[in-house]
């Protein structure tokens, strides 16, 4: 096995090879096409989604209705006149003064237009101790924010004359501007906070500042080079903010764990008496192949977001899957060349006390992780019990999700009562149930004005309150230049998304058809907050199905190819979904019960929010996937060396502990990163993406993982002989196979 005549078979071997030989051209390759990428994203520039194509259904139609019309719908905001002790009514004259104070100061800003008293529109509450002024921002709607704040000084102002009554505003802009001005730094802080963060944690592990180095800069620049592809991409399937952020947390993590497997397998040949070129092609063909088998995996669950058909999870899966592509490329190409040009220097800037700490373990330990040789020990000597106590953990942590709620987070729950504005989104609320995110209709006819039309519209409003669907008062609002009308209906319910729901519901399926829907020509779908999110969970519900299957089914053919072992196919799939399912529990555990809430700076909010189940799903699966192959990979390499399974089992986990465990403390500490923000929803990602990286990379791969197989045995390697005649995408992976020269180009090449 191990002759010097051996020929290297695969790409990833080949392509360090090259590398290795042509450094210089690799490196100045890889740095025009980071330069080209970028300056072709930025000729090119972003497009991103459109609102109208956000989501299916009716929220779609009505979105698309609105925009061929070419209607810009203002930013609406209100202004809450409420009694503080209850004793002054509507009809006071008190309260008439603070009313028309509020009309005058804010008209006087020359900002605001369409100025409406609470006195003609009978936005009154029923107990009469409150009021809404309402109006609409002048300009774009999109950067109403910016233009409020004279507003919001004038009705201060009013506030200040007016002790007993309670005047707050509320509405688009000026929750625009409250966000931006408490959590506008929030993602910034994080995405420049992650790196810094895994460049200490590479320093802790590799001890020197050049070998830290090399996995961020790796990173990084994948990060900017499919920043670039982006822009150019978007001109096809448009790109968004979120993509971007996705883009990024994934980049550095799947970047810097790449580069970390790359780096540490040939420190760990060179550490065994290899010269520094044996070392590099050893690495090549081991870590390397695992890399790319690992990074199309990723990829092919990333691509399972394209399916769901919401262009949200569509420019997050597009995104994401390039920027895998871009770093397994960068670490199978320039990597190597970056290593055969810094040699030796590759340990410049070595931390001393670091070193020798390393250099004590290493020599004490021969490069195996004691407590990992440790745990094995007791693993491998009761592999049932072992399977059974770490199964049935796991299986009891990811009980609560049986009892998963998803959902929309409304404003109270997104950001708990820590800003006065979403108090005063409470108060409208209790006083006017649904007011604050009412229903919109949009009403398109061939003639807004025809007499059956306005029939139509006006017994619609009686029939929307005389069913329950909503208290009142329904407003419409007409644009007879475009023949289209508004119909703004406060459900019952209000915040609370599953009454307001069943509101929604009525409005859709009985209101609806029994008044407007008997008009030929018109058309009424009906939108808002709660239309959204219903329409979102039908959309998303309906693409849980084919997401799940496409990512297991082609996940298991791609290990089944690539280990050609039935059994190793079977048993990651299993593994990866406890590892799921797990993070699923923990999460509803957490923020739908609220356990242990108060751990993480969280709230329990009674619910996830609706995109996180499948996101979490493909993201994590992807992920997975780093650890298993490498993991199984080396397991797979003694294997062939002649060791006996149990003894491959062994050496294979003990020898990637190190480097799994740095890998998995910066994936953890980069999304920990995330469960930092104010943002309950971005707290929910950040907590389920690391719960999940420390389940994988602790119970899964240090105890169940090893477990199973050494209860399998030799079974671990089963192909039935009729799949004989896959595709073979393995190669002999010892390093004795591969420690003879690169063999000339042209030779056929494998995986």
């Amino acid at each position: 096995m191990g002759n010097a005549d051996t020929p290297v078979r695969g790409i990833a071997a080949r392509a360090g090879g090259w590398s290795a030989r042509h450094r210089w051209a690799a490196v100045g390759i890889w740095v025009l096409f980071v330069v080209l990428a970028m300056g072709l994203g930025s000729a090119a520039g972003r497009v991103d989604v459109k609102e109208s194509d956000q989501l299916k259904g009716e929220t779609h139609t009505a979105a698309k209705i609105v925009e061929d019309a070419g209607i810009e719908e203002p930013a609406s905001e209100t202004v809450l006149v409420q009694s503080r002790n209850g004793g002054l009514k509507a009809t006071d004259g008190e309260f008439k003064a603070a009313v028309t104070a509020v009309v005058e100061a804010v008209e006087g800003t020359g900002k605001v237009t369409d100025v409406t008293s609470p006195y003609d529109t009978k936005t009154i509450s029923k107990d009469g101790r409150s009021a809404l002024v309402q109006f609409d921002m002048r300009g774009d709607s999109d950067t109403a924010g910016e233009r409020v704040e004279p507003v919001l000084k004038a009705v201060e102002g009013v506030q200040k004359d007016h002790g007993s009554l309670r005047i707050e505003e509320i509405g688009g802009a000026s929750m625009m501007k409250t966000f931006d001005d408490a959590f506008g730094d929030d993602f910034q802080k994080a995405e420049l906070s992650a790196v810094p963060v895994a460049l200490g944690i590479l320093l802790i592990a590799f001890g020197a500042l050049v070998a830290a180095l090399l996995p961020v800069a790796l990173a990084v620049t994948a990060i900017m080079a499919t920043m670039g592809l982006m822009g150019v991409v978007s001109h096809v399937m448009p790109m968004s903010d979120t993509a971007n952020s996705v883009m990024l947390l994934v980049g550095l993590a799947v970047g810097v764990d790449y580069c970390l497997f790359y780096l540490r397998r040939e420190r760990e040949e060179r550490a065994a008496g290899r010269d520094a070129q044996t070392a590099l092609r050893i690495a090549a063909a081991t870590s390397g192949r695992a890399i790319i088998v690992s990074g199309v995996t990723v990829c092919v669950a990333m691509a399972g977001m394209l399916f769901t058909g919401l262009a949200e999870f569509e420019a997050m899966g597009l995104a994401s899957l390039m920027v895998v592509a871009v770093a397994m490329v960068g670490s199978v190409t320039v990597l190597p060349a970056l290593l055969s040009l810094l040699g030796e220097r590759v340990e410049k800037g070595r931390i001393p006390f670091l070193r020798k700490a390393m250099e004590r373990r290493a020599a004490r330990t021969g490069g195996e992780s004691r407590f990992w040789t440790a745990v094995l020990r007791g693993v491998l000597a009761k592999p049932l019990i072992s399977v059974l106590v770490a199964a049935g953990v796991l299986l009891a942590v990811a009980a609560p999700a049986v009892g998963m709620k998803t959902q929309n987070l409304t404003l109270d729950q997104e950001f708990g009562n820590s800003l006065p504005i979403v108090q005063t989104y409470n108060r409208v609320n209790d006083a006017f149930p649904g007011g604050s995110e009412p229903a919109e209709v949009v009403v398109r006819a061939k003639d807004i004005n025809a007499p059956e039309v306005k029939s139509a519209l006006a017994d619609f409003k009686e029939r929307a309150i005389s069913s329950g669907a909503s208290r009142g008062p329904v407003e419409i609002k007409l644009h007879e230049a475009q023949n289209i009308a508004y119909v703004y209906v406060p459900l019952v319910g209000g915040s609370d998304l599953d009454k307001a729901g069943t509101s929604l519901e009525k409005l859709r399926d009985e209101v609806r058809p029994a008044t407007l829907g008997k008009i030929d020509g018109v058309q009424a779908p009906i939108t808002g907050q709660v239309a959204g999110s219903h329409d979102f969970n039908d959309q998303l519900g309906g693409a849980v199905i084919p997401v799940f299957a496409f990512v297991v089914v082609f996940a298991f053919l791609l290990m089944l190819l690539s280990f050609r072992s039935l059994t190793v196919a079977i048993t990651s799939i299993v593994l990866n979904l406890l590892s799921v399912g797990a993070a699923y529990g923990i999460l509803v555990a957490v923020f739908q019960h609220g356990w242990g809430a108060s751990l993480v700076g969280a709230e329990g909010v009674g619910a996830i929010i609706t995109w996180l189940p499948l996101f979490l799903f493909v993201i994590l699966f992807g992920l997975s996937m780093d650890y298993h192959v490498f993991v199984v990979s080396r397991i797979r390499e003694a294997r062939l060396r002649g060791r006996t399974t149990k003894d491959a089992i062994q050496h294979g986990v003990v020898t990637t502990a190190g480097v799994v465990t740095s890998a998995a403390v910066i994936m953890v500490a980069v999304f920990a990163i995330f469960g930092t923000l104010s943002m309950q929803s971005m707290k929910q990602m950040g907590v389920g993406l690391a719960a999940a990286v420390l389940i994988d990379a602790t119970i899964i791969r240090g105890v169940l993982l090893p477990a199973v197989m050494a209860l399998l045995g030799e079974r671990n390697w089963y192909l039935p002989k009729w799949l004989d005649r896959m595709p073979d995408l393995t190669h002999d992976e010892a390093p004795e196979a591969v420690a003879a020269p690169v063999v000339p180009e042209g030779e056929r090449a494998g995986v």
